[in-house]
């Protein structure tokens, strides 16, 4: 193609953008886009307690159908670079293979479908007989609060409308055309504090000790089944990440102890009907006089399945076209975006070949982002004939 996806990667790479440091990767899209005649507006959210963030928003042509590209440009950081064969801000080339921070998740993603929308744009011209835009956040590896969720609201409220979205997060597990992931579980962070009374060791019936109350509660937790799964998603999953007391002195019993759980929860449940459940099974467990508080953190998502036959079978059909490969449907894995996209249009997710995200010497093939960016391009020529 004569866009290269993998040029613009490695110009996304060379950009430190660790969150919530936009790094100049935005900056650089704003200019490659902007010279294509894309009308870019840079955005920047704030919140509460959280870090300011810029956003992107480019877009091109006019009316319907309106289809919205969705990635991240910011990413987790590199660690100590001594432990990267080349530098994690480097985009080197080495044997065919791009290193670098963001290779998969996802500035390669971004680079693919940068390149697939030029080349679309530059054989058809403006009046394509459509809409194509670009929504690309600074913080989809942080909070979550100043980036997607608000660009979204910001950009109804300047007309925008959308028909459909592929958000270019990396969804194959081995080989490019694996899998387009067509839904998500819900996820859902609490907090469980029980509180009782510090006391001497040597004294227990002067305290009251809530570790024993914690573990008790714990239990209970671990040995809910939540469901069994559908034939639409896998089972929901209840873990515990840490549990803590802060007490460092092995003479003092503790006034608090602490567990946090997450649970990736499938469409067999609200999160109404989920938190319900969980407070009903914390309260059924006798702990005396010890208090039990239940928290949830504030980025709860709600699981979603999208449907629409127009988006899905367009994609497939160019997967299978560029790779030889009938891609799975899947429902598999995190959370990403989508999950609030999906309040706005249909939307699948769809990228490249996850296996190195997050790790030393994250990496992509060089031919996978050009076979990428040609199942992108192939997209587009269906969805707006």
């Amino acid at each position: 193609m004569p866009f290269s996806a993998v040029t613009i990667a490695q110009d996304l790479i060379r950009c430190p953008s660790v969150t919530p440091n936009e790094g100049g990767a935005l900056a650089a899209l704003e200019d490659l886009l902007g010279k294509a005649g894309f009308s870019v507006s840079r955005v920047t959210f704030q919140d509460e307690d959280t870090p300011d963030v810029e956003n992107l928003f480019a877009t091109i042509g006019s009316g319907k159908p309106h289809f919205v590209f969705a990635g991240h440009t910011d990413v987790v950081p590199a660690g100590a670079e001594s432990d990267w064969r080349h530098g994690p801000f480097e985009g080197a080339i080495s044997e065919g293979i791009l290193y670098g921070r963001g290779a998969v998740d996802m500035k390669g993603g971004i680079a693919s479908f940068a390149a697939a929308a030029l080349e679309f744009v530059s054989e058809k011209g403006a009046d394509f007989g459509g809409t194509i835009s670009f929504l690309i956040t600074g913080d989809e590896e942080g909070p979550a609060v100043n980036g997607t969720v608000k660009l979204l609201e910001w950009a109804r409220a300047e007309g925008h409308e959308f028909d459909a979205c592929i958000v270019g997060e990396p969804t194959n597990p081995e080989k490019l055309g694996d899998a387009i992931k067509v839904g998500r579980r819900g996820s859902l962070s609490g907090i469980i504090t029980v509180t009782g009374v510090q006391g001497h060791a040597a004294y227990p019936h002067l305290a009251d000790n809530p570790i024993p109350g914690l573990v008790r509660l714990m239990a209970a937790l671990n040995a809910l089944e939540l469901d069994k799964g559908n034939d639409r998603f896998q089972p929901s999953n209840l873990e515990f990440v840490t549990v803590d007391v802060g007490n460092p002195a092995f003479n003092v019993i503790p006034a608090r102890a602490e567990a946090r759980f997450n649970i990736r929860y499938n469409d067999e449940w609200t999160l109404d009907s989920l938190k319900a459940k969980l407070l009903e099974t914390l309260e059924a467990v006798d702990l005396g006089e010890l208090k039990l508080d239940l928290a949830f953190k504030r980025d709860a998502s709600e699981s979603f399945l999208t449907r629409d036959e127009t988006l899905i079978a367009a994609l497939g059909k160019a997967v299978e076209a560029e790779t030889g490969r009938s891609p799975e449907l899947s429902t598999g894995g995190g959370t990403s975006d989508a999950r609030f996209i999906k309040n706005y249009c249909p939307v699948v997710e769809f990228g490249l070949v996850g296996q190195t995200m997050h790790k030393v010497d994250e990496c992509v093939a060089v031919n996978d982002l050009d076979q990428l960016a040609s199942i992108y391009k192939r997209f587009l020529v269906s969805y707006f004939s």
